[in-house]
């Protein structure tokens, strides 16, 4: 492997955009081609960032010899079939959060991966971004003692349309896996556990997709994190913590804020204020970079087994409301 590596894109959409845009700003990345579903968006797509390779099917894609790693792009639905498609083809895969419809298809892609010795990561960029970095960082120097109580919340305002993918179950459709995701992975980042208590409520469209939900989840050992998502309604997107010792604020969106704040009771204040990187999508991607050329096969920051918790959290959570899809 050259010290260049070499990506593909594997679906045309929007967050593929993102990604691109993100990947453009590391001199040691090249995207290399680009995989969809006719040749026209191929073409259209690759003609847009001076892509040289671009493949009418995500098979195509998945077999080029001259791909490294394969950024998996499609919709939720779409996420095991075709993270298994690129590894199968022998390709490291970061795939897009929600990693998967549920923790059954994540268990096999995460099997499939080690049993290949390929590095696999979830898009989760939100973890990777500098003001979140330093969150950890003052976390694991018990600046606030142990959290206590977290709070997070990712909503916005959408018309229904239960042909839209993001209200239709087909596609894994709701707040939960859109955006909820967001919320339940920061509090599994704060508390470093799965649950082990969980309930709430959600508010469901006619199609059954939840449009409005909100939880709280128990830990162990004490320490709460109240959570709430929607398609439906404009919420805050705030993310704070809360310990004996002082709180954090990610303030508004917290999943791409560039600030953090940490407070003590002695009013004792530290902010940061820190530019992400190209797009902020440049972070997970020198990450995926990183862990390849070092022999690893997943992140620290990010590691599949939890990512393989936080779907079984999304999955408790959905069972709990009677969200079901009709691939499950």
């Amino acid at each position: 492997m050259t010290d260049i590596l070499r990506w593909g894109i594997m679906g045309t959409g929007t967050i593929a955009h993102k990604m691109v845009e993100g990947l453009l700003a590391l001199p040691d990345a090249e995207v290399a081609a680009v995989g969809s579903r006719s040749q026209a968006t191929a073409d259209a797509f690759a003609d847009e960032y001076g892509i040289p390779r671009r493949h009418a099917s995500y098979e195509a894609l998945a077999a080029d010899p001259e791909v490294d790693v394969v950024y998996i792009a499609s919709p939720h639905s779409c996420h095991r079939e075709n993270t298994l498609l690129a590894l199968r083809g022998g390709k490291h895969v970061l795939c897009e959060k929600p990693f998967a419809i549920n923790r059954r298809e994540a268990e096999e892609m995460v099997a499939e991966a080690r049993a290949r010795g390929l590095f696999l990561m979830e898009a989760m960029w939100t973890r990777f971004l500098p003001a979140m970095c330093h969150t950890r960082r003052w976390l694991a120097e018990g600046q606030i003692g142990a959290p206590r109580i977290v709070y997070a919340d990712f909503g916005f305002q959408e018309a229904y349309d239960p042909a839209s993918r993001l209200f239709d179950p087909a596609f894994g459709g709701g707040a939960l896996l859109d955006v909820g995701v967001y919320a339940v992975s920061f509090a599994a980042m704060v508390f470093g556990s799965a649950p082990n208590r969980i309930t709430g409520l959600a508010d469901l469209c006619e199609n059954g997709a939840d449009g409005v939900n909100a939880a709280v989840l128990g830990y162990p050992g004490g320490g709460l994190a109240v959570l709430s998502s929607a398609v439906l309604a404009e919420t805050p997107q705030e993310a704070r913590i809360i310990g004996p010792r002082g709180s954090i604020l990610v303030p508004s969106p917290f999943w791409c804020s560039d600030r953090a704040r940490l407070t003590t009771p002695e009013m004792v204040m530290e902010e940061v204020d820190v530019s992400c990187e190209g797009n902020g999508y440049t972070h997970q991607a020198r990450e995926v970079m990183e862990g390849i050329r070092a022999g690893r096969t997943e992140s620290d920051i990010m590691p599949l087994d939890e990512t393989l918790e936080i779907m079984g959290t999304l999955d408790a959570l959905r069972a709990l409301w009677g969200v079901r899809y009709p691939m499950e």
